[in-house]
């Protein structure tokens, strides 16, 4: 062959695959045309329900449900700098007491969330709704002006705060779904008409024994509490009327002691068994069992 043949041969080769692009192009109606590739897909809509979490647990529908809502996730990382974030201590707390939950057995557990995303404050207790749960706990770890501040707090559901401490939390909490001080959710901070609702007594009563055993237990474990009585709060993700519902603020996640105990294993588990012998001992007073 050649040497004029051979360059002949080699140039070709690139032209035959542009003229095949080309014949392709024109079939496919887009070559020459201004056409354009368009992709389309559908988004929910804002007030589409989230999917459910998975139970766990007894396959028995009857036996208790318990959903865990670790707090904050995702952009939204609540309290604390840094690598110190309250929503991977929340998660990590969680996930300790479900685990405690149902090696216990007879109790069903879901999780509002069990990694590192964002859930709504109208989307939290709503799951918890939709799975007819028993309970509902959120978990949390707050954040002060001073370090020197420590310890475990437990709150219910009310119109007006216990302290100012109290209604500092709320307000912190309940700014969860702001983010430059737009709101992402439609929640109602109407809690007063909730309470005022004689059917719901019920629901608040369970709330508050919840809360009084879980201090208990707390202090047989010897984990420090801020204050030694149940405070309360107009928290949003409280604001489930027919489930009793408490918000466990595990500890100051910028007090050097808290911290190192909360992002513990060994700490998770002190916590996460205080906690699973409240909600047994709750379950065992409504059975008589």
């Amino acid at each position: 062959m050649s040497r004029i043949l051979q360059i002949l041969v080699i140039l070709s080769a690139p032209l035959s695959v542009l003229v095949a692009v080309f014949v392709l192009d024109r079939a496919a109606g887009l070559a020459g045309n201004g056409g354009h590739y368009v992709v389309r897909f559908d988004l929910p809509s804002a007030d589409a329900p989230v999917d459910l979490p998975r139970v766990d647990g007894p396959p028995d529908s009857s036996r208790p449900l318990v959903v865990i809502d670790p707090g904050h996730g995702g952009f939204d990382p609540g309290a604390g700098a840094d690598r110190v974030r309250e929503k991977d201590v929340a998660l990590k707390i969680a996930l300790a007491i479900r685990q405690q939950l149902l090696a216990g057995g007879g109790i069903r557990v879901a999780l509002t969330r069990d990694t590192d995303r964002f859930v709504s404050l109208q989307d939290r207790p709503d799951i918890a709704r939709r799975l007819h749960a028993d309970l509902f706990i959120s978990i949390h770890a707050d954040s002060a002006e001073a370090d020197s501040a420590r310890g475990a707090s437990v709150y219910v559901l009310s119109q007006k705060g216990s302290s100012q401490a109290a209604e500092r939390i709320a307000a912190r909490e309940n700014g969860a779904d702001r983010i430059n001080g737009v709101s992402l959710s439609q929640t109602s901070s109407n809690v007063g008409a909730i309470l005022l609702d004689l059917s719901q007594r019920g629901a608040q009563a369970g709330s508050a024994e919840l809360a009084e055993l879980m201090l208990r237990e707390l202090r047989e474990a010897d984990v420090g509490l801020h204050h030694g009585r149940v405070e309360t709060a107009a928290l949003a993700v409280l604001k489930a009327p027919d489930i009793p519902s408490i918000l466990f603020e595990t500890g100051y996640i910028n007090n050097a002691q808290d911290y190192a105990f909360l992002n513990s294993a060994k700490g998770q588990k002190v916590i996460a068994d205080a906690a699973a012998r409240a909600v047994r001992i709750y379950f065992a007073r409504k059975t008589g069992v």
